[in-house]
């Protein structure tokens, strides 16, 4: 099968001197086109900041990390940008959502920022709440959504650009047992009926169900 990522000897380092920290200690990991893979390990081992350098935003201080052959990191601050809006849908732990805009607009955004034209930029997200199940929340604020839905937006979101890669930092993390189960199901369902590239990065051992492989890192390291 297609490498969709490639990480080899990543290496990340934040502080010099005495405040020096090793986030990431030599990361050598490949995942497959069409696969869920799914990071584990307790807080701080450096899951968030290994899927911010895949999904290129942040770079690594040594080691190479290439996505479907490219090295996003070796363009330019432009490029990169315009890389992920068209390749890489992140979902954040926070849902990231904007208070004054409706579902449909948050869910739009990728879309207006890369100059798409606002009638069709919101049909295509209309269309894409109602792929997550919830059409009726098009026109409200993310406010008045409970945790699952405001996530299930998120999602859309992610979706909006037909990413090749998705990553999601602990999508499940703010949700009750049954709607993490309904969000990771959504998710499943997505790799398996568009063949994206999944990497979620979770400590939640309720969802390791729906990876097809999971990998620990601890301190760093992949162990």
């Amino acid at each position: 099968m297609e490498i969709a990522v490639a990480c080899k000897n990543i290496k990340k380092t934040y502080g010099a001197g005495t405040t020096k920290v090793e986030a990431l200690r030599g990361i050598d990991l490949e995942v497959k086109r069409g696969e869920l893979l799914m990071l584990m390990g307790p807080s701080g081992s450096g899951k968030t900041t290994l899927i911010s350098i895949i999904a290129g935003i942040l770079m690594q201080t040594e080691g190479e990390c290439l996505l479907s052959g490219i090295n996003v990191n070796k363009m330019s601050d432009l490029e990169k940008t315009h890389y992920r809006g068209k390749h890489i849908g992140f979902v954040f732990q926070a849902f990231n959502l904007i208070p004054m805009l409706t579902c449909a607009e948050n869910v739009a955004v990728p879309l207006l920022i890369n100059g798409g034209e606002r009638k069709e930029a919101l049909e295509k997200s209309k269309k894409l709440l109602a792929d997550v199940g919830i059409p009726e929340k098009a026109d409200v604020s993310p406010a008045e959504l409970s945790g699952g839905q405001q996530q299930r937006v998120a999602i859309a979101r992610s979706l909006i650009n037909r990413p090749e890669l998705i990553v999601c930092d602990e999508p499940t993390s703010f949700l009750d047992h049954e709607t993490g189960i309904k969000v990771m199901e959504l998710l499943r369902s997505i790799v398996a009926s568009h063949e994206k590239t999944l990497i979620v990065v979770s400590h939640d051992v309720r969802i390791t169900s729906f990876a097809d492989r999971i990998v620990r890192v601890e301190d760093g390291k992949i162990i």
